[in-house]
């Protein structure tokens, strides 16, 4: 019989490790691994990968849940704007989670892409988050993803692009 670890049992996974002193995440560990190295800052591309990773959770959960109101006409909107945004970080969360081979034009553009749809879906959530915590939430999460973007796209590695 298949049994599921405690959840703050000893067998249960951690979603932050104690390395050398210092606290990383477990995506940062494994970019930390790569044998070329990552062409920006690891903890940064990390943040980058765990928010859009979290945006695609929130945001298609988002669209999900704006299909069940009993307003469908009015949040058919959200629902497409969350569905785009959940998209666009997932292809960039798995692009920036292959540092070996980056084509940095392409970085560059997937995640002006990335910030672009995830302030439609932020501003659009908006809009319903004080009758839907979910869209409120989606809100949030797009919002941290735009921030973690943008901090890439402010490296040096994109200013001569």
């Amino acid at each position: 019989m298949l049994r599921w670890p405690e959840p703050n049992g000893p067998e249960a996974p951690t979603a932050l490790h104690s390395i050398r002193g210092s606290t990383v995440s477990d995506t940062q560990e494994m970019l930390d691994t790569v044998p070329t190295g990552v062409p920006l800052n690891s903890a940064d591309v990390a943040a980058a990968v765990d928010a859009c990773l979290r945006c695609v959770q929130t945001c298609t959960t988002c669209a999900n849940a704006d299909l069940a109101e009993d307003e469908l006409d009015e949040m058919g909107k959200c629902a497409a704007l969350c569905i785009n945004c959940a998209d666009v970080c997932d292809v960039t969360g798995r692009l920036l989670s292959r540092p070996a081979y980056w084509d940095p034009s392409a970085v560059h553009r997937l995640l002006q892409a990335c910030v672009r749809t995830c302030e439609n879906s932020a501003e659009e959530c908006a809009r319903h988050a004080h009758h839907h915590r979910h869209c409120a939430i989606c809100e949030k999460v797009c919002r941290a993803c735009v921030e973690a973007c943008t901090n890439l796209l402010n490296s040096e590695m994109f200013k001569q692009l």
